[in-house]
């Protein structure tokens, strides 16, 4: 086996999921590996497209139907398929710990996960955080024995794997530390045909802060309204930029109560493309990441790889991620939020260096999170 490529199984999310990380991790590993470790990986890119068995039937509301359809998805027709893999590889690597089911079908010896978070098996391990009917239980605990079963558990940050100890959920000698990495289309350059002023029109040049994250809870939008809303108040022609989350109708109503509606802009695509987001990163006056807990937190350092100030949630993963290079504010403090930032607005010198900035984001490379990863299966091998 070690005389020749690594034949490596990329076990992705389903693109019609959504789920643009995990999209973009999956890219990434699997370009690294097809390019600069060319001689010592083969990898091939797997998933599967989710049915629309329940969407055909329209059972329920629309979101009911495709949520039992990505279930159909991850529980049968994807392990179904991994099976098939199991002679066709030497190793398998599952890009998101949420399709750890996967490893029930795999040779588990021969198995790698990477975990992102433990948001996935958190109504195991605090369920009065997060209450769970027990059907959805059952399969959280299906997700973990898949987990627990692998090979190597790849984490993003120290603060996942404390988590994973402190949980006793994985033997600590099966954890490899694998940061993610800053795309190529993130950097501090000017460039005047990333699509950035299109995508931002009626923004009309006025000052932004900038928000990049889906609707979950943990995301603390409600925050994020809050805080602006006050910041309006000092700075009246400032504008909110959010990229990436489907606001509800809670969403909707807590935006009309704080009167913020005009002077909020969702870009037309809430999946933009990364060049494109690169440049809005660039002409912002703030990134914010008011999320209360986080995996990791690409929008960090892609920002900072732009140049851009981050103002982030004082959390220890994010505190992790972003260094010396953010400025933090407490969770869920409006109050305090908005003194942290004005500050950025006023330009009275709190804001971490442009060059310390744009060095540290250096730090995180998808060549290196590559190159741990391969490492671990050979050491397999």
């Amino acid at each position: 086996m070690m005389n020749r490529p690594l034949r490596i199984a990329v076990l992705r999310d389903p693109v019609d999921e959504g789920w643009k990380a995990m999209d973009l991790v999956g890219e990434m590993l699997t370009d690294q590996w097809k390019g600069a470790f060319a001689d010592e990986v083969s990898p091939t890119s797997v998933d599967v497209e989710i049915p629309r068995l329940a969407r055909r039937l329209r059972l329920g509301d629309e979101r009911a139907r495709f949520n039992a359809d990505r279930l159909a998805a991850r529980f049968l027709r994807y392990p179904a398929h991994a099976l098939g893999l199991r002679g066709k590889h030497d190793f398998f690597h599952v890009v998101d710990h949420s399709y750890a089911q996967l490893v029930c079908a795999l040779p588990s010896a021969r198995t790698g996960v990477y975990c992102h978070d433990l948001d996935a098996f958190r109504s195991l391990l605090d369920p009065n955080r997060d209450p769970r009917p027990a059907w959805f239980r059952t399969l959280a605990r299906i997700v973990l024995r898949g987990m627990q079963s692998a090979a190597i558990v790849f984490h993003n940050t120290l603060a996942v794997r404390r988590e994973i100890e402190r949980h006793q959920l994985v033997d600590p000698g099966r954890l490899v530390h694998a940061p993610l990495g800053v795309s190529s289309d993130f950097d501090a350059a000017v460039d005047d045909d990333d699509g950035a002023v299109e995508a931002l029109g009626p923004i009309a040049g006025r000052p932004f802060l900038l928000h990049v994250g889906s609707n979950l809870p943990r995301k603390r939008l409600d925050v994020l309204f809050e805080l602006f809303a006050r910041l309006r108040v000092r700075h009246p022609d400032l504008r909110l930029v959010q990229n990436g989350a489907e606001l509800t109708a809670s969403h909707r109503a807590h935006i009309d109560r704080l009167a913020i509606g005009g002077a909020l802009f969702q870009p037309a695509s809430r999946h933009i493309e990364r060049r494109t987001l690169a440049g809005i990163y660039r002409r912002a006056a703030a990134v914010l990441v008011t999320s209360d807990a986080e995996g990791f937190g690409l929008p960090v350092i892609e920002a900072l790889a732009c140049g851009a100030v981050v103002v982030a949630s004082d959390i220890p993963v994010l505190r992790e991620v972003g260094g010396e290079a953010a400025l933090y504010a407490p969770v869920g403090d409006a109050a305090a939020w908005v003194g942290v930032v004005d500050g950025v607005l006023g330009g009275d010198g709190v804001s971490p260096p442009r060059e310390l900035r744009i060095a540290h984001a250096a730090r995180y490379r998808w060549r290196e999170h590559a190159r741990v990863i391969l490492d671990a299966y050979r050491s397999l091998a």
